[in-house]
């Protein structure tokens, strides 16, 4: 049986800020929190992608939470291992056929030893190729022994043709490495997609792995990444360490990339994850980079995003929002859009929801996902709907063994 959901809900916003908070700032007094606190903060840890990190900076002495920290940085280590292993098999056989890869995010971000095994989760890999390459490079994963799980509008899913998800909180070693094939690097901000491509894939690639042009260009990946995650109210802590981390890497004419001449638009949807960096992390972000951001950023959004907090864009926030990202449409066209599209889903957010529901095992059993359109706006608009992500990973939290 779950707690009262108000309760949950208070006990995630007050964790997670405290996170935060130690994460960046580590020595603060070890919280007075009760025994549902420390398993809700334990949640947060896991749904932020932070406890290996953690596990390095907490100085907080509570013995659960000592040995969870330390459970799930081995957990880590242990499948950061497997990750490099099957990225260097992905390289040579790439080379041998001649495909240019990008590996994306987590895996850029250790290549350039930012972080050190076993202190970044990565969920799963995620390659860039071309357009043209696309088939040659599912090939290439299935000789490996991937299977084609399904197809988002981002990108195709792999995953091994053998294993299953570890159920559990947080990490786990044996959980099956899953690819995301990418062709193309983009968001959708609500409605409309902003894409990136022509910054991230290289100017001369060669067979094999490659790296990102620049710094900068991972930061505007890393950066448009967090916008999409904003917008759809998933944003985790993760996200905003890895761009304080790059941030301290970059010069000034690293972040000149975000206006670079050849750009369709400007990155006008880089304020609020920068802003929200800039809140946890105090001179993270150089002033310059926001006097120009300023200027670029819709007034509503700009408004908006100098009061958020990780909690209220991300899962720690409890309840689901019927127009949950509006503030990200840049005219009264796109709000038009994205209601409409919320009333009436296209046939592909009806797919990619039908693809989740069979995948994703934390949403096996969930009678939410199954209802129609008419009754889930009913419902959003009557009473707090709890989101089922959240539920899961508190649920786990509430039944680990090592925590209670």
């Amino acid at each position: 049986m779950l707690p009262p959901l108000k309760t949950v809900r208070s006990g995630l916003r007050r964790t997670t800020e405290a996170l935060a908070t130690e994460l960046v700032q580590p020595g603060s007094s070890m919280p007075e929190w009760s025994e549902l606190e420390w398993q809700l903060a334990s949640a947060a840890a896991a749904a932020h992608g932070v406890s290996p990190l953690l596990c390095k900076f907490s100085r907080w002495r509570n013995p659960k939470w000592t040995l969870f920290l330390a459970s799930q940085r081995e957990h880590v280590e242990h499948r950061h291992r497997r990750i490099a292993a099957l990225l260097e098999r992905i390289d040579v056989d790439a080379r041998v056929a001649g495909l240019a890869i990008v590996p994306l995010k987590g895996s850029a971000l250790h290549a350039l030893e930012i972080y050190a095994p076993g202190e970044r989760p990565m969920a799963d890999i995620d390659l860039l190729v071309c357009e043209s390459d696309a088939e040659r490079a599912g090939k290439l994963l299935q000789d490996l022994g991937y299977v084609e799980s399904f197809v988002a509008w981002k990108h195709r899913v792999f995953k091994p043709a053998t294993g299953q998800p570890a159920a559990g909180l947080g990490e786990h070693r044996d959980t099956p490495v899953n690819i995301e094939l990418h062709t193309r690097i983009q968001e959708r901000l609500p409605v409309s997609a902003v894409d990136i491509t022509g910054r991230i894939y290289p100017r001369q690639p060669r067979p094999g792995l490659n790296s990102y042009p620049s710094t900068g260009a991972l930061m505007n990946h890393l950066l448009l990444h967090a916008a999409g995650n904003i917008c759809n109210r998933s944003l985790r802590l993760l996200h905003l360490h890895d761009i304080a981390l790059l941030s301290a890497r970059m010069s000034a004419s690293d972040w000149n990339i975000l206006w670079d001449e050849h750009a369709s638009e400007s990155p006008w949807w880089a304020l609020p994850p920068l802003r929200l960096v800039a809140r946890y992390y105090k001179n993270a972000v150089p002033e310059t980079v926001f006097a120009r951001m300023e200027r670029d950023c819709p007034a509503l959004l700009r408004t908006i995003s100098r009061h958020q907090t990780l909690t209220q864009v991300s899962c720690s926030d409890l309840w689901l929002h019927a127009l949950a990202g509006i503030e990200w449409s840049r005219s009264f066209r796109e709000v038009g859009r994205y209601v409409r599209n919320r009333v009436r889903p296209p046939g592909e957010t009806i797919k990619e929801r039908d693809d989740m529901v069979r995948t994703q095992f934390w949403l096996h059993g969930q009678s939410w996902v199954r209802q129609n359109q008419g009754r889930r706006i009913l419902a959003l608009l009557t009473r707090p709907v709890p989101r089922m992500d959240t539920l899961y990973v508190v649920r786990a939290a509430l039944e680990s063994p090592a925590l209670r």
